[in-house]
């Protein structure tokens, strides 16, 4: 049986030897809040996830128990934002098919000056991109399969920076 996400977070302060308090003082964070990640009762944003990978030395997979024959989120080297990618895949149970291929360095100058993104019809889910997470994660090396969404309809959805 997989261990739950919180169940990993344990694992890995415990291996660290670190309480909870530790955790929480590093991180800038309440120990009650490292407790409910741990308990499975809310997860920490993107840019905590990083951070927490970091302090116990493990990948974003490692942290998301993804295997290893998975497609990879990769930290490392940060790469030139001007060359990479933004895939969005959408794939719907009606048979809609959604692709989505946007220069990052768009999306940043979108960003930076305050526009709006265009908004992306085709699925509820799709409204809800948080563009300047997914930058913030990308200026700090993070690359590849950011979400990997299956929904309870069966519709897919795919977001990954390349």
């Amino acid at each position: 049986m997989s261990m739950t996400f919180g169940e990993r977070l344990a694992g890995f302060r415990k291996k660290c030897n670190m309480t909870q308090e530790d955790v929480g003082d590093k991180l800038g964070v309440s120990a009650q809040a490292v407790s409910k990640w741990e308990n499975d009762t809310t997860l920490p944003d993107p840019i905590t996830l990083k951070k927490l990978a970091d302090l116990y030395n493990v990948t974003l997979n490692d942290v998301y128990g993804v295997e290893h024959d998975a497609p990879r989120i990769i930290l490392g080297e940060k790469k030139d934002i001007n060359q990479m990618l933004l895939r969005i895949v959408v794939d719907t149970v009606k048979g809609d098919k959604v692709r989505v291929n946007v220069p990052l360095a768009l999306v940043k100058i979108l960003m930076d000056s305050g526009a709006k993104m265009p908004e992306i019809n085709g699925n509820d889910f799709l409204k809800n991109i948080d563009f300047k997470q997914i930058l913030e994660l990308v200026s700090n090396g993070v690359i590849g399969n950011l979400v990997e969404v299956t929904t309870a309809e069966g519709d897919v959805v795919h977001i990954v920076v390349e």
